[in-house]
């Protein structure tokens, strides 16, 4: 790591920060993806647990704008206390609830209506902690967190699932929001700046505020559509995953995050740190649709790795391997899964920084919360289908047809038709 990234790091108040957002994200993550193998058990249907992708992204339809505008009211170190604190006590009720597929849904719901409250109070305070030319350091460290934190997630969710059991292991995850809570009562954020959101607003007003601001800042609706498209993305592979492990790769789906889910998040934390080491300074609106058409080509490529392992000269180069490292389909999957993964670094951590620099304390709550609202509203109708379409035309049709309709996106962007 460069020492921007370390200086960073050391930044005791922003340390606070960045462990409570990796213990709360194993957690959260890993809770569900192992709500999406408990609904694919229960049900063997894509469509099950495309409404379990439902669960995540619903709730922020419906209060993502006015949790942001509630936020930004708030002191944000209680909400991040207070709703790592409940999800701890769903955590709890999920234990004596494992086989009940509706039960799985509604407590779900519930915890992804916490975590609307959760995100524009996290990402946002971000700018209070860090000077200025550190944001796109901080938002890289900020990123591996995530995302290395699915890396943990995924890929022992399928061993702690066993060794613990499908009641016991989401008691034992509960631990990790506890400790998240424990960071954030020690983190201090500047009280001055708190205090500003003391007075009493309007929250309609506020939140019209928001959306002008919006509509008229070029760089924060661009940052928004292409986190937007990111997180719908990443909710579509969800969906897709089960059906993607057995039908395609033709391994147990308790497999799936060691082969997919693990490179793509090690694409991402390697994606963060040389964003974070040699790219500051750069274009981040070039950064960022670079990844949108490095996202599309490798999306596009996935249901194909057979063909390409079965190619003349991936059989030549095999000649010249020990059996053990010859080159197969699963091999492929897991490079383009990191590919993938380092796409989403370029799309998500320039963006995230766009939107820090471009808003102000008292506005960026509102401006997650939206953020958080569009995600979900634009994912909705792609999960339904995703889903439905898998079921009937195959993982493979509906893969080809995401991969090509992204890089349809990331050429427009490409030749600035989109302004």
């Amino acid at each position: 790591m460069s020492n921007r990234i370390i200086s960073v790091l050391l930044n005791k108040k922003f340390f606070f920060l960045f462990a409570a957002e990796v213990f709360s994200q194993i957690a959260f993550n890993m809770m569900n993806f192992i709500l999406l193998i408990l609904a694919f058990k229960l049900s063997n249907s894509n469509t099950a647990v495309s409404l379990i992708v439902l669960t995540f992204t619903v709730p922020a339809i419906l209060f993502g704008i006015i949790a942001g505008a509630y936020v930004d009211r708030w002191n944000k170190k209680s909400v991040l206390f207070w709703t790592n604190v409940i999800r701890f006590g769903i955590l709890i009720a999920l234990a004596f609830s494992s086989q009940n597929l509706m039960f799985i849904y509604v407590l779900s719901f519930i915890t992804a209506m916490v975590t609307q409250f959760f995100i524009p109070a996290e990402t946002p305070v971000i700018p209070l902690l860090v000077k200025k030319d550190q944001l796109l350091s901080a938002n890289a460290l900020f990123g591996m967190g995530i995302y290395g934190s699915i890396l943990v997630a995924y890929a022992l969710s399928g061993t702690f699932l066993m060794i613990f059991g499908e009641r016991n292991v989401f008691i034992f995850l509960s631990s990790f929001f506890v400790l998240a809570a424990g960071f954030i009562y020690f983190l201090k954020i500047p009280k001055k700046k708190e205090a500003e959101r003391a007075s009493k607003i309007d929250i309609r007003n506020e939140i019209k505020v928001a959306f002008n601001l919006i509509a008229r800042t070029r760089e924060i609706y661009q940052s928004l559509f292409l986190i937007t498209l990111s997180q719908t993305l990443i909710l579509i592979l969800a969906v897709l995953g089960p059906g993607f492990a057995k039908q395609v790769l033709e391994i147990e789906i308790n497999d799936l995050p060691l082969l997919f889910i693990t490179p793509a998040a090690l694409g991402m934390v390697f994606g963060a740190v040389f964003i974070g080491n040699f790219l500051n300074g750069k274009s981040k609106r070039s950064m960022a649709k670079a990844g949108v058409l490095i996202g599309g080509i490798s999306i596009l490529l996935l249901p194909y790795g057979s063909k390409v392992a079965s190619k003349d000269f991936i059989s030549a180069i095999n000649s010249f391997l020990p059996a053990i490292l010859n080159i197969s389909i699963l091999h492929i999957v897991v490079f383009l899964a990191f590919i993938l993964g380092i796409a989403n670094a370029l799309i998500f951590v320039p963006s995230n920084t766009v939107l820090q620099e471009r808003t102000s304390d008292q506005i960026r709550g509102k401006i997650y919360g939206i953020l958080n609202a569009l995600a979900g509203g634009f994912s909705l109708l792609p999960i339904i289908l995703a889903g439905k379409l898998a079921d009937v035309l195959g993982v493979s049709a509906v893969l080809t047809g995401v991969g090509s309709a992204l890089i349809f996106i990331g050429v427009i962007l490409k030749l600035k038709i989109i302004k």
